[in-house]
């Protein structure tokens, strides 16, 4: 396949010679500019939330189609509904999640901390118990499962869950 090169025209220098240096320099003077945030937004209205909650709810999603396998951007779209006491909603990203990455410890334990944090008992028992049938060799599972049913002051659920810990001999 010939390509066809185009004829330079003018061959006279011109005025001005850049070189690389100068312009690797101003690169880096670039970089180093700061640009301002985006001025906070304040939302006065329902529709407003309900337009902002769309956007950022299209941007994750964009990320996540991107890469899907990147455990950040579930974990962070997930965080972000539970901050915006869409519970139901970040649970659905956290299996979402869960579907896509279900060896992924860090997966497993933020989504166990957000049901602990809201109090979801019942819901953090099923995770963990699935977390350690998932992964059994994961001690960092068992000792969080362990330790949560101590808090609760359970002291026969942490010695079963203690025991099941040990048939694994770790």
């Amino acid at each position: 396949m010939a390509t066809k090169m185009g004829k330079v025209k003018n061959k006279a220098p011109a005025e001005m010679q850049v070189t690389a240096e100068q312009l690797l320099r101003e690169a880096k003077e670039r970089q180093l500019e700061v640009v301002p945030p985006p001025p906070k937004q304040k939302i006065s209205d329902p529709e407003e939330l309900a337009e902002y909650r769309l956007k950022k709810r299209k941007s994750f999603e964009d990320e996540i189609r991107k890469n899907g396998a990147l455990a950040s951007n579930w974990i962070k779209y997930a965080q972000w509904e539970d901050s915006q006491q869409e519970l139901e909603r970040a649970r659905s990203v956290y299996e979402r999640a869960l579907d896509k990455a279900h060896r992924n410890v860090t997966v497993w334990l933020k989504y166990a901390e957000m049901e602990m944090k809201r109090k979801q008992i019942q819901h953090a028992r099923n995770l963990w118990d699935r977390a350690v049938t998932v992964m059994p060799r994961a001690n960092q599972f068992w000792y969080k499962y362990t330790y949560m049913e101590e808090m609760l002051g359970n002291v026969a659920g942490a010695r079963q869950v203690f025991e099941r810990w040990m048939q694994w001999q770790p």
